[in-house]
């Protein structure tokens, strides 16, 4: 009889590790590449253990029949993917928004490594992914992030088929919105950019002999660092509203 409780309680257990591993390994700020795989892990343990007793009642008995077991953890995964994803997806904004800026004060081809897609993007966009990730755990807002992985064990029953359907139609919507989001806070720049363009066609048609690579370039990067300056955090509130309300859709209300 105690062999069979430990082992309903260790399947348990296991069970709540594979979904909250899962969205761990792609959330922000958890999910990271430049974090150690040991300390991801060592949070997923934790998240575990403070969750899973609390949750335990609600996991299925362990099943008998391996392709069962192999549909209820395949299901708890795919459930811990898409809550890490729509985290991950919404920061898609800032570096959409980050790139929009680079192209518009030409350093678009600043390149440099953005931790948080893993893959080279322009400069302003991998300091606003950085900035995004240090304001979501400095604002405490990554509470939310494992709140909306407690939560998601009342709106995804364990064991149960996960609605594949609304699913996807969530994480389309969240990749719709953070694009319309990266563009609404890359706005001040499109103004910027069309105005500079505009005049320096009308100046190109009346001094066609200046040379307006040499004298634009550095007035176009200027320009666009001092209306960085002026815009930045109103841009990052933005960002984090948006961040806020894409979480919690997550959560219980």
């Amino acid at each position: 009889m105690l062999g069979q409780l430990l082992q309903a309680e260790i399947f348990a257990i296991f069970l709540v590790f594979t979904r909250l591993g899962a969205a761990i390994m792609v959330m922000p700020g958890f999910g990271e590449i430049y974090i150690p795989t040991n300390v991801r892990l060592a949070v997923a343990v934790s998240i575990t253990l403070a969750v899973g007793p609390v949750v335990a009642p609600l996991m299925p008995a362990q099943p008998a029949d391996p392709l069962t077991l192999f549909l209820i953890v395949a299901g708890e995964i795919v459930i811990g993917l898409m809550i890490g994803s729509i985290a991950r997806l919404s920061m898609t904004a800032l570096h959409v928004s980050g790139t929009v800026i680079a192209f518009q004060s030409s350093l678009a081809f600043a390149l440099t490594m953005d931790p948080t897609q893993g893959i080279q993007g322009a400069l302003i966009a991998s300091l606003f992914s950085l900035m995004g990730v240090v304001l979501i755990f400095s604002t405490g807002m990554h509470h939310m992030l494992i709140q909306a992985m407690y939560d998601s064990y009342v709106l995804f029953k364990p064991g149960q088929v996960p609605m594949t359907g609304d699913l996807a139609q969530l994480v389309t919507d969240v990749v719709a919105d953070s694009f319309r989001i990266g563009i609404k806070m890359s706005a001040p720049f499109i103004v910027y950019g069309i105005v500079l363009y505009t005049g320096v066609g009308l100046l190109a048609r009346l001094m066609p002999q200046l040379p307006f690579f040499f004298v634009i370039m550095p007035l176009q990067i200027w320009a666009a660092f001092f209306v960085l300056a002026l815009t930045i955090a109103g841009i990052m509130l933005y960002f984090m509203s948006y961040f806020e309300l894409r979480i919690s859709d997550l959560l219980l209300r």
